[in-house]
């Protein structure tokens, strides 16, 4: 008995002195300069068996119009080349940090008008513009559609995913490099993607303990700033050692998330419930209509007339009252909604309510 009690109590000695998990600097912060950018052209899709914009889409032909006078041929006047094989289309990318001319990002390319698909169509060289009006990038080649149309004559029509939208792998090659103050910077400032100020704070003093006093001061909860070298080599090099830093994250407020588009209910780690009684109940009326046909009697006159009948009726489900204990974890949460057979619905219903309640102790975002 004296043993097993010695070793219990040398075991938690060792748990209550072992370091919690560290996450990687660069996981918790992003670096202000350091980011991508977004660009945006318009353009043209052809090679389309028939599945492109119809005629009614008065931009796609201007744009085809506009397109062939460039190489010399004109239409005549207030002709509609009411074209089926080619559709007007946006063309989007990212561009990722210090890009140089020369290299490839891939590109998406979504319908504009009333095309029916994509698949085996061709974009047209296209330029790519950033929020300041410069062409940054030029976009073109075979489009990859994931999605899939079929229609009928009588109007029936089976779709699998999107057929509107499609993938260039590597299909914009940048032209410019998009400009940027990072390494002119006297200072790298360090954004946190989960503001705390526990995290800040310990941020700033792992830096501290890397490179010395006074290197990192903390903000607010949300930036951390860092005395860094100018030199771009030297630079470079103290971010690298900015990526080998561990640091241990702060406490986070635990957050709900419910999709009302899919019904899909996420709960994080850390949720958890004050002492509360839940009762849940659905209340359901049913109507249904049962025309009756009345027929008059022999010689009467009368005529013969449609009755409506309705059935109305009310069922109200009743659930009994459950009961959560004060400071019921993640798991337990869990399984007493599955012990309900509750749906999606049913469980941000009960969670707003907590909520409302002041039993939740967590952020509840619907998006």
């Amino acid at each position: 008995m004296r043993c097993a009690l010695l070793t219990l109590l040398t075991l938690y000695s060792l748990l209550s002195h072992m370091p919690l998990l560290a996450t990687p600097l660069m996981d918790l912060v992003d670096v202000e300069g350091v980011r991508a950018n977004q660009v945006i052209g318009y353009g043209l899709v052809v090679g389309l068996d028939g599945s492109g914009d119809k005629s009614q889409v008065k931009f796609t032909n201007q744009s085809v119009a506009n397109l062939i006078k460039q190489f010399g041929i004109n239409l005549p006047p207030n002709v509609d080349p009411k074209l089926k094989n080619v559709a007007a289309v946006t063309v989007t990318a990212s561009i990722p940090p210090s890009y140089s001319p020369g290299q490839t990002v891939d590109v998406t390319v979504s319908s504009l008008g009333d095309a029916k698909s994509l698949r085996g169509g061709q974009l047209l060289m296209t330029p790519l513009l950033g929020v300041d009006g410069e062409v940054y990038a030029l976009a073109q080649g075979a489009l990859v559609v994931g999605g899939v149309k079929a229609e009928g004559r009588s109007g029936s029509s089976v779709s699998i995913n999107s057929a509107n939208t499609g993938l260039i792998a590597n299909g914009a090659t940048i032209e410019r490099m998009i400009a940027s103050d990072f390494s002119e910077r006297s200072e790298v400032m360090l954004n946190l993607r989960q503001p705390s100020f526990q995290t800040a704070s310990h941020v700033a003093q792992a830096v501290n303990q890397q490179f010395g006093p006074g290197t990192a001061t903390a903000l607010s909860g949300t930036q951390v700033s860092l005395r860094a070298p100018l030199p771009s080599n030297q630079r470079i090099s103290y971010m690298a050692l900015l990526e080998s830093i561990d640091v241990q994250e702060g406490r986070t407020r635990p957050k709900v998330v419910f999709n009302s588009r899919t019904g899909t209910v996420v709960v994080g780690q850390g949720v958890r419930v004050k002492a509360a009684a839940v009762s849940h109940g659905n209340l359901a009326v049913t109507i249904s209509e049962t025309p009756q046909v009345s027929q008059p009697g022999a010689f009467s006159g009368g005529e013969t007339a449609v009755v409506p009948r309705s059935d109305v009726s009310v069922n109200q489900q009743r659930n009994p009252m459950f009961a959560w204990p004060d400071g019921a974890d993640l798991q337990s949460i869990i399984k007493t909604v599955n012990s309900l057979g509750a749906t999606p619905d049913d469980v941000m219903s009960i969670l707003q309510a907590l909520e409302t309640a002041g039993a939740l102790n967590a952020e509840l975002i619907v998006i």
